[in-house]
């Protein structure tokens, strides 16, 4: 499942930046190493925190100057991929080497960069009842991943050479794909060398600011996955959730979101049995509904064709308390012409992941 959603975003950020292939690019490659900490955002990992992080990332990047007009409204970002090594330094989470498409953003005369991308990653020893059950921060070899970098970087100090160096966050989840799914969050501090490529075209297009304007628009969503509870060795049990939402477009850039969503997760069913048999201390009947309701309010980022959502919500309709009523929903939606669009999303409940799902939907 990981693997399904760098491909989408890859797939996506490659029509965001598709142009005539007959203009040349400008194309820059960076190295960095890196050594930081993994963060102790939960005491259940605190026996996997021994020693300090170290790895290496590794950048390439393509350049835009303004031929399509939302490259103007973003400050001429570039697309790239990443590729991140990090050892652990730790026997039992092992390493890791992950594939990222990511977007750098420039402030500050563009010497202050800021790259977030999304990917999957291979960790070479996850959890494993027999022979690793320490590692209960991996469940599954193949992880979702997210990082960010705060860089400094200047080009072409020497010649086409230049110096890159600036924070990086790190992130490895299998968004309970699998259990167990405690996650790591690793912060460390990058330098590297940035080598830009001779470029053919490096003058900026402006355009005149055209404001954008469209009435309240609706929207439908159906979204599906797999995904597994806390307890080990429950299972993995499909979900089925749908969604509706009304939007409003504040401008070329945004929009804001109201609407509804229906979940049903089988995984609650089972684990309302288990409970129900297991700790009748706790006085949970066996037929409590599994079903939940929840509203929402959002927020919409476009970027041209592709757009990243967040969402912030309240289950109103709620038997069977987990992990309590507050929800939060991270997207990366892509649209097919104006009305059809696919989304991959990460559903949480604050820094516990619940699931990845995966969803079609229209806007009318």
């Amino acid at each position: 499942m990981s693997l399904r959603v760098f491909l989408l975003f890859l797939f996506s950020v490659g029509f965001c930046f598709s142009q005539n292939g007959e203009v040349r690019n400008s194309y820059s490659f960076d190295a960095s190493a890196y050594y930081g900490s993994i963060i102790l955002h939960n005491p259940d990992i605190s026996h996997l925190i021994s020693e300090h992080p170290a790895g290496l990332i590794l950048g390439y990047n393509r350049k835009t100057f303004g031929r399509e007009d939302w490259q103007q409204w973003y400050n001429y970002p570039d697309l790239g991929a990443s590729y991140i090594y990090q050892d652990t330094k730790n026997p039992v989470l092992g390493k890791t080497h992950g594939l990222y498409a990511h977007f750098n953003f420039y402030f500050f005369k563009r010497n202050l960069q800021f790259r977030i991308g999304q990917g999957v990653a291979y960790a070479t020893n996850p959890y494993d009842r027999d022979i690793n059950f320490r590692n209960n921060a991996y469940g599954s070899r193949l992880l979702s991943t997210t990082f960010m970098m705060f860089n400094y970087q200047k080009e072409n100090i020497f010649r086409n050479l230049g110096f890159i160096a600036g924070l990086s966050i790190i992130h490895y989840s299998n968004a309970n794909v699998r259990a167990p799914n405690t996650s790591t969050n690793t912060v460390a501090f990058n330098a590297g060398l940035v080598y830009t490529l001779e470029r053919g075209d490096s003058e900026y297009i402006k355009r005149e600011k055209q404001k954008i304007t469209e009435p309240i628009r609706y929207n439908l969503i159906f979204r599906t996955g797999i995904n597994e509870s806390d307890n080990i060795g429950h299972g993995q049990y499909p979900f089925y959730i749908f969604s509706g939402y009304a939007d409003k477009r504040l401008g070329r850039k945004s929009s804001i979101q109201l609407g509804t969503d229906v979940f049903f997760s089988n995984f609650l069913k089972e684990l309302i049995r288990f409970q129900s048999i297991a700790f009748p201390e706790n006085n949970i009947d066996a037929d409590t509904d599994f079903k939940r309701v929840g509203i929402f309010v959002g927020h919409e980022l476009f970027i041209n064709r592709l757009s990243i959502g967040t969402q912030l919500g309240y289950y109103v309709y709620y038997p069977f308390d987990f992990e309590g009523r507050l929800y939060n929903r991270f997207s990366l939606k892509r649209y097919f012409g104006k009305k059809i669009f696919g989304v991959v999303s990460l559903k949480s409940h604050g820094a516990a992941a619940e699931a990845v799902e995966f969803g079609v939907g229209v806007r009318l």
